[in-house]
């Protein structure tokens, strides 16, 4: 027999789905009929899979040791040794300045993702327990392209990542992007357009005009510093579709610096002699959060923002701090 005690990361869900985490080899008839005959219990009484666990609540799977360990079981990936650069943590959350080259999730089950350094982190520093997997595995609540650096928003709990998911869902808060582009941009703008993804080749096209599969999509950005060829944006997606920035800004004629799929290939052979850059220079630098209520109040009105990787800080200092300082010295 095997007593659960239900925590607040397993609160609020449907017994059906808890079980089914904890017991995830075993097929949702085998869970059925274990509650019919009485062999998994609520509270000491019959359950059906529909009660809405609280926490304190007890579930008693009363099956072999055997049994269990056939039904449940927890994979945990070992990652290669790399200190995560946190922003910030709390109780719930943690925010990760993500380096490019990193997945945020995984594409395949062979890949490391920033999930299992995650994961690995929290078990490390005995966060969190193995046990607990079985119910409840945090992750992150939003994506970023493998080869974009920043800002990466994970739930350590339930309640964390159920909270900070809605958050980005109902796109309640703001994310400011930094990119360095090819040219000058003087004015702080906001385009709109049609974006329309080929799921083939996985890259989108921008159109002035509504096409067959396409969706709209609005960008705003404002210049932060400019050198005679390059300059500095700051970026806020009012709408989030794949690679709206990199491909909204090529569009225009601004493409991203070292942007493999949209950008120009003058200025990444520049970039990646000069600087050793071979990725698009896209960092999510900055979350602007509402007013938030418990139990995630900590993130109330803050700001959380994520300083510029390396190579990307040295291809501004060349590119405009330092021709700037050139100019303004003639």
């Amino acid at each position: 027999m095997k007593a659960i005690t239900i925590t607040k990361n397993e609160a609020g869900q449907r017994l059906d789905k808890m079980l089914s985490k904890y017991l995830n080899l075993a097929g949702k008839g085998f869970l059925y009929k274990m509650m019919r005959k009485k062999n998994i219990t609520l509270n000491g009484k019959k359950c059906d899979g529909s009660e809405r666990l609280t926490e304190g609540d007890q579930v008693k799977l009363f099956l072999s040791d055997e049994t269990i360990e056939k039904f449940s079981q927890v994979h945990i990936q070992k990652v290669s040794k790399q200190s995560l650069h946190i922003i910030y943590e709390d109780e719930n959350v943690l925010f990760i300045n993500k380096p490019a080259g990193m997945l945020s999730q995984k594409a395949k089950d062979t890949d490391e993702s920033l999930v299992e350094y995650i994961l690995d982190y929290l078990l490390t520093s005995r966060q969190l327990k193995e046990e607990e997997l079985k119910s409840f595995r945090p992750s992150v609540c939003n994506r970023l392209d493998r080869n974009t650096s920043g800002l990466v928003a994970a739930g350590k709990t339930l309640a964390g990542l159920q909270g900070l998911s809605q958050l980005f869902r109902n796109r309640n808060l703001h994310k400011y992007y930094h990119c360095l582009v090819k040219g000058q941009v003087k004015e702080r703008c906001r385009i709109k357009g049609f974006l329309k993804k080929d799921e083939k080749t996985n890259q989108v096209s921008i159109s002035k005009e509504e096409t067959d599969g396409s969706l709209p999509i609005e960008t705003e950005y404002t210049p932060l510093a400019a050198g005679e060829d390059f300059t500095l944006l700051q970026v806020l997606l009012i709408t989030g579709r794949s690679h709206q920035i990199r491909a909204h800004l090529a569009s225009i004629g601004h493409p991203i610096a070292g942007d493999p799929k949209y950008g120009d290939k003058k200025v990444n052979a520049y970039m990646k002699k000069k600087y050793g850059i071979t990725a698009q220079l896209l960092h999510s630098a900055v979350l602007v959060f509402p007013d938030m209520q418990p139990p995630l109040s900590n993130l109330s009105k803050i700001t959380v923002s994520a300083p510029l990787p390396p190579l990307f800080e040295k291809a501004v200092k060349g590119e405009i701090n330092e021709r700037k300082a050139a100019q303004e010295g003639r």
